[in-house]
């Protein structure tokens, strides 16, 4: 039997001992499959994180999306209706508060154009005038034939002037009229609904009720509402 050198041995045990080298695919490979892994933690941590937010965000935008839309409503209503008239605008402010009623049934006789070309009826002077073709002469004759008693009531029962108001009268079709005050009256509520108030055009109200009328109190020459414009803001 022949004997081995002990070279050869030394040569042949270093072999075994020598670690097995990785080849260059292998590597890549471990290098995808560690990508992937990472990535798909990844997107699944980011999955159920959004879905324990979506709940939160879908009620807020929920409240926010009624809220709005409530106001939106409110903002919907007119606050102000600008009369032109054949003298200049005048700007009134509603009270939709006060008298909520009668000033959604203005608001719909102003859309329907029911104020277009209307006359000032009556005008009377550092009184009242009023607009429409109602009759009213007996409230305006009540008024005027207690003037010289105006000045001796009470301060606190009177109500200030250049207030917008109609008949207390159910109005039948196309039948609203309209009261704009050029003095404190002092039992206002009981002959008119107070709608409203003039905060523009004073003078424009003043000036109408200058105008010269018969013994009924109904203007010479023809004095009117051109049309109303109503107003969210002004």
């Amino acid at each position: 039997m022949a004997r081995i050198k002990p070279q050869a041995l030394l040569q042949q045990s270093k072999k075994k001992k020598a670690p097995r080298s990785i080849s260059i695919p292998t590597i890549a490979l471990y290098s995808v499959v560690t990508v992937v892994m990472v990535f798909f933690l990844f997107a699944t941590y980011r999955h159920w994180s959004q879905r324990s937010i979506i709940p939160i965000e879908e009620g807020t935008s929920n409240f926010q999306i009624e809220e709005d839309f409530s106001d939106s409503k409110k903002t919907d209503i007119p606050r102000y209706a600008v009369f032109n008239t054949s003298k200049g605008l005048i700007t009134v402010e509603l009270y939709k508060e006060g008298s909520p009623e009668v000033v959604d049934e203005f608001i719909d006789a102003c859309q329907k154009g029911h104020f277009k070309g209307m006359l000032f009826q009556r005008v009377v002077k550092h009184f009242v005038i009023q607009g429409g073709d109602s009759d009213n002469h007996a409230v305006i004759e009540d008024w005027t034939s207690r003037e010289k008693h105006y000045n001796q009531l009470e301060k606190r029962l009177k109500h200030e002037a250049f207030m917008l108001g109609t008949s207390n009268t159910k109005h039948e079709k196309e039948g609203f009229d309209i009261f704009i005050t050029t003095a404190p009256i002092p039992d206002l509520n009981a002959k008119l609904n107070v709608f409203g108030r003039v905060i523009k055009g004073e003078d424009i109200v003043q000036e109408i009720e200058e105008v010269d009328t018969d013994e009924h109190y109904r203007p010479k020459s023809r004095i009117g509402i051109i049309d109303v414009t109503l107003k969210q803001k002004i």
